[in-house]
């Protein structure tokens, strides 16, 4: 027999959400993590959480352990040296906000606390060697400090990115970038709008966090580690001239970091006994932030089918065949549109630069075509 009904790889948000929407389902549950219990806890890096994953949120219980939280309640695109823009509205799309911003840590703290709380065994610091597949089980071997050690299961669901690689073919795109991030403060309130500035090096994010802005500025790596590298007075210079003076003059800037960007997706996401979710079956460009809200979709949808399956079903064909058919409208938007945007946006070609221009204006002029758009990021394909 199986060890387990269900082994998760993978201890973050999306591994997390899918331990947590299981609880109480009767089914013997696993999860192994290979950082330690407090890793991710220190994480300063800002996320964007759609409407959509807040209700997620809610129905596992943890929405509130979240507070406080900033709305978005307007988005703000532009192109830098070019016309056009689009402001999208929450009021218009008839939603409470258009997003919700946050720091890393304090959502998988908040997911890891209700992990404590819930029937599952979770092992931190184990790292995965290997994964096999086989008819009637997946195995995993990993080490956990204590040597190697080994585990099966009925369905094998990976959402450690490191892990894509054993699973399937992956296809990937370096986008030779690099993304900055940091809070930084501005003397003209930000009023709960965010803005997505393109330039020809990136898109550079300001988000409202608190009173603050948590900045996600996209360059080229060379880049990237010359404005991690500059005193304030020089990294906010360069910030100014970057994005403009709509939020007034930068007064100062928190803790710096960087990483690079690139695109790596899952040819497939389901092999025998095992399926991929999150950042195992797709990691995307920051753009747009639908990284992250994509994988919580993956981590609710596939809860539900297992809840929906009998016991000696789970892991078995049928069900790994049709979650993958359920997320593929959702996967393959969400790859297409960030990676449409990195490419469209990120140059200075001047044809190029003019019907971007147009572009915005004719979406900022079409309300319709506005809220189809703000529906399909907050919810998915399904939205």
């Amino acid at each position: 027999m199986p060890d387990y009904d269900v082994l998760i790889v993978g201890g973050g948000p999306v591994g997390a959400a899918l331990a947590i929407a299981l609880r109480g389902s009767g089914i013997a549950l696993g999860l192994l993590e290979a950082r330690g219990p407090e890793a991710a806890h220190t994480d300063p890096r800002p996320i964007a959480l759609s409407h959509g994953s807040r209700l997620i949120l809610e129905r596992l219980g943890v929405w509130e352990e979240l507070a406080p939280v900033t709305p978005i309640v307007r988005i703000h695109v532009s192109q830098r040296g070019g016309f056009g823009r689009v402001v999208l509205e929450a009021a218009e799309a008839r939603l409470p906000a258009l997003g919700y911003v946050l720091d890393y840590a304090r959502l998988a703290g908040a997911l890891a606390r209700a992990l404590d709380a819930g029937a599952c065994h979770c092992l931190t610091g184990a790292t995965v060697t290997a994964l096999d597949s086989g008819p009637d089980a997946a195995r995993v071997q990993f080490d956990a400090g204590h040597g190697t050690q080994h585990a099966a299961a009925r369905l094998l669901a990976v959402a450690d990115g490191g892990a894509m690689a054993a699973m399937a073919q992956v296809r990937t795109r370096d986008y030779h970038q690099a993304a900055v991030t940091a809070r930084v403060a501005s003397s003209v309130a930000h009023r709960n709008v965010a803005y997505e500035r393109f330039t020809p090096d990136g898109p550079l994010a300001l988000l409202p966090s608190g009173a603050a802005l948590a900045l996600v500025w996209t360059t080229t790596p060379e880049h990237a580690q010359q404005l991690c590298a500059l005193p304030e007075a020089g990294f906010l210079e360069r910030l100014q001239h970057a994005f403009g003076n709509r939020l007034g003059a930068f007064t100062s800037v928190g803790a710096r970091a960087w990483f690079p960007l690139a695109l790596r997706v899952a040819t497939r996401i389901a092999a025998p006994r095992m399926i991929a979710l999150g950042n195992a079956a797709q990691t995307l460009h920051p753009v747009a932030g639908q990284g992250l809200n994509l994988g919580l979709r993956d981590a609710w949808e596939l809860a539900a089918a297992i809840r929906d399956c009998g016991r000696d079903r789970i892991g078995g064909a049928a069900l790994l065949e049709s979650y993958a058919a359920r997320r593929r409208l959702d996967r393959g938007g969400g790859v297409w549109f960030t990676d449409t945007l990195v490419r469209l946006f990120s140059n200075d070609i001047a044809p190029l630069k003019l019907a971007r221009g147009l572009g915005l204006a004719l979406l900022g002029a079409a309300p319709p075509a506005k809220n189809f758009m703000v529906r399909r990021m907050t919810f998915g394909a399904r939205g």
